[in-house]
């Protein structure tokens, strides 16, 4: 079932671009919590509103970048095929993984150097020395999207071969395009992704419920909850491509989603407090019911967010496409920019909020306009996006080839 006939879904552009926005936001604020030893540079000025902000940002954020990662993926196989699918994956994904990563480490390591002058004036005599990389720790940073989603498009071309093997009559993709329908017409779908994450989270013995599903930054194997929870997203995500009028179903209810999204946040973070706790895990039946609820708010924003784009942003924006269009770019460079912002204002006797605005003033048109000026129209520009964008142009088309990221 191909969605070719189908007109473009400019409020998936959105989402997807705001997903990734949303990580300059989320990471800008870590240096800010009320506790020390969450970030590379803790700011002398702390403000527990940031830390609430990040706990809502990032029970969400990547569960809904995989869903369209997976629904613009399934697009993209049935558009390029599968040599070219391939093809274009390896050079949007991945060539940008093998490129920014040494990048990456390059401008962490001197920002390390440079958070340890900042903090303790010098490099401590007693500063532990860096860790041996392993298997088990081998550093992803903020680029293990990227890598993920190599092994879900992966995982994705190997099931769709078998099951065109074994499936010739169409019969077994019938039936589950029948249960996905069915399921999305109750509180079923939410129900069974709910179960699988919460046990999933609960199964992790190193488990902190304050910080959610835990990323797969470090390491060549992801963790067992990221799989778990991102590689279902990916699969229904691939899966409502098939049926997108099963989608566009959450536009008439996106309100019904995002109420208890709220409920179950708000739960969460009475149970928990806005300061991250790495000592005092939940135990017992409280860690369950937080599980519980921390699984049903993951859904619940991911349905109520995609179905309130498709509701009020189905339109199309040159505002939108354009950052929609940025986005890809300004989240692969975005960390050392800000982390560099975190450390000069770190000592500033402004308050939080206020050194958190100027680190966005800052950051984002700065990356906006590296964006625009070395990036659309460029050979960088169609790495990522599938075509360069001519500048001449005010009104950017964006491509749904980007990356899905």
């Amino acid at each position: 079932m191909s969605s070719v006939t189908h007109p473009r879904l400019h409020a998936l552009d959105a989402v997807r671009g705001g997903a990734l926005l949303l990580g300059v936001f989320l990471h800008a604020a870590m240096s800010f919590f009320p506790t020390d030893g969450v970030w590379f540079i803790m700011d002398a000025s702390r403000d527990p509103a940031l830390s609430a902000g990040f706990f809502v940002i990032h029970m969400f954020r990547m569960t809904l970048f995989f869903v369209l990662a997976g629904f613009f993926g399934r697009m993209m196989f049935h558009r390029l095929g599968w040599a070219g699918f391939v093809t274009s994956r390896l050079k949007r994904v991945g060539l940008p993984l093998i490129v920014f990563w040494p990048i990456m480490m390059a401008a962490f390591t001197a920002l390390i150097v440079w958070t340890l002058f900042a903090q303790f004036g010098g490099i401590p005599d007693d500063a532990p020395p860096p860790p041996a990389w392993t298997w088990e720790t081998f550093p992803l940073t903020h680029l293990w999207f990227l890598y993920v989603l190599l092994i879900f498009y992966a995982a994705a071309i190997a099931a769709r071969g078998l099951v065109a093997l074994v499936d010739r009559n169409g019969a077994i993709r019938a039936a589950t395009d029948r249960a996905v329908r069915a399921a999305f017409g109750s509180p079923l779908a939410v129900t069974l992704l709910a179960a699988g994450t919460a046990t999933a989270l609960l199964a992790h013995e190193t488990w902190i419920p304050w910080f959610g599903v835990p990323t797969p930054d470090t390491g060549v194997v992801p963790n067992t909850p990221a799989l778990v929870v991102f590689g279902s997203a990916f699969t229904l995500g691939w899966l409502l491509q098939r049926q997108i009028d099963v989608l566009l179903t959450l536009k008439k209810r996106w309100y019904a989603f995002l109420a208890p999204a709220i409920g179950c946040t708000i739960a969460c973070l009475i149970t928990v407090g806005l300061t991250p706790d790495f000592t005092a895990p939940l135990a017992g039946e409280e860690k369950i019911t937080f599980a519980i609820a921390y699984a049903v708010g993951i859904w619940c924003w991911t349905f109520g967010l995609i179905g309130a784009a498709l509701a009020f942003c189905s339109g199309e924006s040159r505002a939108v496409r354009y950052l929609a269009d940025s986005s890809y770019w300004i989240y692969l460079i975005h960390l050392p920019i800000v982390w560099a912002l975190q450390i000069q204002v770190s000592s500033w006797g402004w308050p939080a909020l206020a050194k958190y605005g100027f680190i966005l003033g800052v950051s984002v048109p700065v990356m906006l306009l590296s964006y625009h000026l070395l990036v659309r129209g460029s050979f960088i520009g169609a790495t990522l996006n599938g075509r360069a964008k001519k500048r001449a142009r005010p009104a950017p088309v964006l491509t749904t080839e980007v990356a899905a990221q």
